[in-house]
């Protein structure tokens, strides 16, 4: 089963009109639409546990926040890492909503961030701003949790992720949504039984995996060679041409 973007009202036309112009306006088959089918833009709760990577996890946690937005929410999404935030920030921008990040200073509120739409930090910087009392806080519908099997991760893990999503759930309304993204999951069934959602797992690959050997601009398969053109030379400027 193919779904269009157009097929999906609780998504705003901005959303759909940018991926659009981009290409992009039905979902990938298995993990995608499977998503929707569970109630990922009604505010059911998943894991979405998918090891290959662009296979569209961020794109379902979008759609996710953007329904959540349009109901009139306000959207939190956890990343590992500074450069990720900057990285998901660029990605989620120019689609009709307030993109805010909070990487910085961990003894401010940060009172400023809840004017934002989606908002995207590191786990480190939520506990610090729950400890602080961020007051928007207790706004966020829609929680995201990227790379979500760190919880595991015995200096990250139990305590600051751990507990940052507990402490979230308990101060945020009853209703709110969580999503949790990963890849490397080895246990899924228990965390999405931690988490209380609905458990999203597929191996489907947009572009089909295959393992062979590169030498000399041939991909040698076990049942076919492919030939990588070579890129075009480059001109060389010699120096005194340039200082001529």
């Amino acid at each position: 089963m193919t779904v269009h973007f157009s097929e999906l009202p609780p998504l705003p036309e901005t959303f759909v009109r940018h991926y659009k112009e981009r290409g992009i306006e039905s979902l990938y088959p298995p993990p995608q639409d499977e998503c929707i089918v569970a109630g990922l833009l009604d505010g059911t709760d998943l894991l979405i546990a998918i090891p290959p990577t662009a296979s569209g996890k961020t794109l379902i946690a979008e759609m996710a926040m953007h329904a959540a937005i349009a109901r009139g929410g306000m959207c939190l999404y956890i990343v590992p890492l500074k450069a990720l935030a900057t990285e998901k920030a660029r990605e989620f921008a120019n689609k009709g909503v307030a993109i805010g990040v909070a990487t910085g200073d961990y003894d401010q509120k940060e009172k400023r961030l809840g004017a934002n739409d989606i908002i995207i930090a590191t786990s480190e910087k939520v506990d610090s701003l729950l400890r602080n009392g961020a007051p928007w806080l207790s706004q966020v519908t829609c929680l995201v949790v990227d790379e979500v099997h760190l919880i595991d991760d015995e200096t990250r893990g139990p305590p600051t992720l751990e507990m940052v999503i507990t402490k979230l759930r308990h101060a945020s309304p009853p209703d709110m949504q969580v999503i949790g993204l990963s890849a490397t999951i080895g246990n899924p069934k228990q965390l999405a039984g931690w988490l209380g959602a609905d458990l999203i797992t597929s191996d489907w690959r947009p572009v089909d995996l295959r393992e062979g050997i590169c030498y000399h601009n041939t991909i040698y398969f076990d049942d076919e060679d492919k030939v990588i053109p070579a890129p075009p030379q480059r001109r060389r400027t010699s120096i005194s041409s340039l200082t001529a």
